[in-house]
């Protein structure tokens, strides 16, 4: 593995433990030539994904931006890193379970929409008014009348 501070291949496992019960394995590391420590995760991927963007463009499914999206809808809201790595988790895992090789964007959102609906929905309010692209305060009305309706 290498060093994101100094860039040299030669680092050491200094620690491992499972995380995300058990869904990955947690390395702390250290490198011999700048001293500096960080830590990586191993994770099983059963599948390459490769996203379908809305113009057309495919791009490779990415984790980290799935979990950056709704830490941003979950920002100040009671749900703890945790949680939010075992919805993270749970979203990749159906993808790459129920999805081909290829999934749109359009699909994902909807996940994630649908998860978030049942853990908060200030959170799921966030995410919607980003992924559907709300303009005025008209758009968060009509979302709102249609979550009362459910």
């Amino acid at each position: 593995m290498k060093c994101p501070y100094c860039g040299k291949d030669d680092t050491q496992v200094k620690d491992s433990r499972p995380a995300e019960d058990g869904a990955a394995i947690r390395r702390r590391r250290s490198c011999p030539a700048c001293g500096a420590r960080f830590t990586t995760f191993e994770r099983v991927q059963l599948r390459e994904l490769t996203v379908v963007k809305a113009d057309g463009r495919r791009v490779p499914f990415d984790r980290e931006k799935l979990a950056r999206s709704i830490r941003v809808a979950l920002r100040k809201r009671p749900v703890d890193e945790d949680r939010i790595e075992r919805l993270v988790n749970g979203i990749q895992r159906r993808l790459e379970t129920e999805a081909e090789t290829e999934v749109t964007s359009r699909q994902i959102g909807e996940i994630v929409m649908e998860t978030l609906k049942g853990v908060d929905q200030v959170g799921y309010v966030r995410f919607a008014s980003v992924y559907r692209n709300f303009n005025e305060a008209r758009d968060f009305r009509a979302f709102l009348g249609e979550l009362d309706e459910t």
